[in-house]
């Protein structure tokens, strides 16, 4: 992998995680809404990179994308894979694809500009 392609991989989980850790402190600019998604999306985001991170290199994004879904989805089914307390609520599936589905845009957005500025084809 690319290192700039890793930096930015490293810097997206960490703004994922940034995302879930001030949930609370942007939901009271945001509302209700944010308090209870805003934490799924974040997740989510934060786990498509982190599997295109571990993932091989001949995975391309699609499989990425459906392998982070399936992790965070999976989380959501089993309660927190019985380690941590999840409270059910059906939107979180929603909230889960649309951190994935964001984080694949970034991907590719980003992914086209870093080649184009490093001359890479």
């Amino acid at each position: 992998m690319n290192v700039r392609l890793l930096a930015r991989n490293v810097l997206m989980v960490l703004a994922g995680v940034a995302g879930l850790v001030m949930k609370r402190w942007l939901a009271v600019y945001l509302g209700d809404l944010a308090y209870s998604y805003l934490g799924n999306l974040a997740v989510s985001f934060a786990v498509y990179f982190w599997v295109s991170i571990a993932a091989p290199a001949r995975l391309n994004r699609v499989m990425i994308a459906a392998m982070a879904l399936a992790v965070v989805e999976v989380f959501e089914f089993t309660d927190g894979f019985r380690i941590m307390t999840n409270v059910y609520d059906p939107f979180d599936y929603l909230a889960n694809a649309l951190g994935v589905g964001l984080a694949y845009f970034i991907d590719v957005i980003s992914t086209h500009i870093i080649k184009t500025n490093s001359g890479s084809p």
